[in-house]
């Protein structure tokens, strides 16, 4: 019993380090399965919640793969495992592993899962058979790659895993031989266990023929008595034995019955013998089925706590993010309050700031209005009798001047008028914008008016005007015409020396930039005159701006200046591009309505 024992405990320290080994293994399995995954690239991983991981028959690499995917994610996405008993059930997976050792065919389940970009790890088939190939080598795997089949998937690889991976058949084979040394290695390993092991099954098998032998030797004292009792029997019957002495009858019977006892004593020895070796084998069975019961359980208690660990896990987690969210709306919300209060706050600041502003403009149009009134009657009085005393004194004392005094009356009266075409301009420049009583007005129509006015200028400078159909805006008939008049005046007179005047008149529709239900008409007129330097560009919109001499170019600076006002006033804006010597181009907005 001691020497089985003793076996016993060998077999379980042998087979502890070999579990250990597996274990190591087991775990670098799983580690090699969750890299592949992360150093591949999917077309639609986007498209998917988690990352799952398929395992095909009876596999324990579930467990490892399921223990990883509590620590590691793939992708940033959590992953999930799960297995399938058969080929035909395979779905809704990124990535499924198979091993060889459970007879799966490698063409049929690549059959079933082309097109469904999944990606096929194996273990231990043959070179190029799958898409990613592991093999046990020693303590450890290498394994291979499958390009084209990969690349036909539509799947991507980093560079370091192509790196590692065995390249050539020679090298497969190459490391078949290792792995053969190994498995020689592990063969021998196994032999010598099975060398311990059957030594024990002997030692057994020893105590079972003593076992034995001890019955057989019950069986013959058995005989033996038998053969006594039909000796004694034999005495009985015959006449010899009445003819003995009654003291042998005595001892004959005295040494039957010692002999009897002694035989009986052996046999309840022998008895007890085999019913102790049965006992011990008894309690060594259900010692042994015991400590397998007792397996079985940490295994189911395990898997359970997994469970319950990845369910606390997935709760844990689900509970973080409703903290989060709940503080980050929170946040939200307490944000907006404070910007609505401060947007409230800098809203009434500019409420009160455009109310004074309001107070401040009417006072000033109050202002402009007492202006114009003076510029009207005030201003223009005075000087309407500088103009009469300059022509009366023209008419009765011209003749009584020397030709200086003639130049001086001449420049007095040419001031004059200017002074009263300046005052005029001013005086329609303040006029302009405050009528808000808007029309449709067809600027085809307004350009036709146009031309009939100009039409002594225009044939006087051979000017050519081309017009598209232009559309019908709502604004100020009198300003839009304004407007278009002194655009166009502007390019047919200033022009070089004899050029013919070329103006083009065309116009877009637009969308609002800042707001995608409104839109404005842009027009433009471009003409071939002498162009403004890009220095002037930005002044030319300001009242009483001149870039000429009057003795080169009539006029009184403010006909752009008009320009603006109108455009502005109708809620548009106008620039120009101009080059000079090569003309100009204006461009004027008007909304719609």
């Amino acid at each position: 019993m001691l020497i089985s024992v003793v076996t016993i405990f060998s077999s379980v320290e042998i087979n502890a380090q070999d579990t250990s080994n597996e274990e190591v293994k087991r775990l670098q399995r799983a580690i090699f399965v969750f890299n592949f995954a992360q150093q591949v690239s999917w077309s639609n991983i986007e498209e998917h919640q988690s990352f799952k991981i398929g395992v095909l028959g009876p596999d324990r690499t579930i467990l490892d793969l399921q223990a990883m995917a509590n620590k590691r994610k793939i992708h940033n996405k959590d992953v999930e495992v799960v297995r399938f008993q058969t080929v035909k059930g395979l779905k809704d997976i990124q990535l499924l592993y198979v091993n060889h050792k459970y007879n799966y065919g490698i063409h049929y389940i690549l059959s079933k899962i082309t097109g469904k970009n999944i990606l096929l790890v194996s273990e231990d088939y043959n070179f190029n058979a799958s898409m990613i190939n592991m093999v046990n080598v020693g303590d450890s795997f290498e394994y291979e790659i499958n390009a084209n089949r990969m690349k036909n998937e539509g799947f991507t690889m980093a560079n370091s895993l192509k790196t590692h991976a065995i390249t050539s058949s020679e090298k497969w084979k190459h490391l078949y031989k290792k792995t053969e040394k190994t498995l020689t290695k592990v063969q021998k390993d196994k032999t010598e266990k099975e060398a311990i092991i059957k030594d024990r099954e002997e030692q057994i098998q020893y105590q079972k023929e003593k076992i034995t032998d001890h019955l057989e030797e019950i069986g013959t004292k058995d005989s033996q008595i038998n053969r006594r009792n039909k000796k004694i029997e034999s005495l009985y019957t015959k006449s010899e034995i009445q003819q003995k002495k009654y003291e042998e009858k005595v001892e004959i019977e005295g040494e039957l019955e010692k002999s009897i006892q002694e035989q009986i004593a052996f046999i309840k020895a022998q008895e007890e013998k085999i019913r102790q070796s049965r006992e011990e084998i008894e309690r060594q069975n259900q010692f042994l089925a015991e400590q397998k019961r007792k397996i079985k359980d940490q295994e189911n208690i395990l898997d359970v706590q997994a469970s319950e660990i990845n369910v606390q896990k997935k709760l844990n987690i689900l509970l973080i993010i409703l903290v989060i969210l709940t503080i980050g709306v929170s946040f939200f919300i307490y944000r907006n309050y404070k910007a609505k209060k401060r947007f409230t706050e800098e809203l009434r600041e500019k409420n009160l700031a455009i109310y004074n502003q309001s107070l401040e403009l009417e006072a000033k149009n109050k202002e402009l209005e007492q202006f114009a009134y003076i510029a009207s009657h005030d201003l223009q009085e005075p000087l309407n009798t500088i103009s009469s005393f300059i022509g009366l004194m023209d008419e009765d004392y011209g003749d009584s001047f020397d030709d200086v005094g003639k130049e001086s009356m001449a420049f007095i009266k040419d001031a004059s008028i200017r002074m009263k075409k300046l005052i005029d301009a001013l005086l329609e420049y303040s006029r302009l914008g405050r009528s808000k009583e808007y029309s449709m007005v067809d600027c085809n129509i307004v350009i036709q008016e146009l031309k009939s006015d100009l039409k002594n200028i225009i044939e006087k400078t051979d000017a050519e005007i081309k017009v598209e159909n232009l559309p019908e805006v709502k604004g100020s008939e009198m300003e839009l015409r304004l407007l278009f008049q002194n655009l166009i005046s502007n390019g047919i007179k200033f022009r070089e020396t004899n050029v013919s005047p070329k103006i083009e008149i065309s116009f877009t529709q637009k969308e609002d930039p800042k707001n995608v239900h409104k839109g404005f008409w842009q027009f433009s007129v471009k003409d071939n005159g002498i162009g403004i330097p890009k220095e002037h560009q930005e002044r030319i919109f300001a009242i009483f701006q001149r870039l000429h001499s009057r003795d080169k170019y009539e006029g009184t600076g403010i006909g752009l200046a008009h320009c603006k006002k109108i455009v502005e006033a109708h809620g548009g804006e106008i620039w120009l591009t101009s080059e000079e010597k090569k003309g100009s181009t204006f461009y004027f907005t008007i909304p719609f309505h």
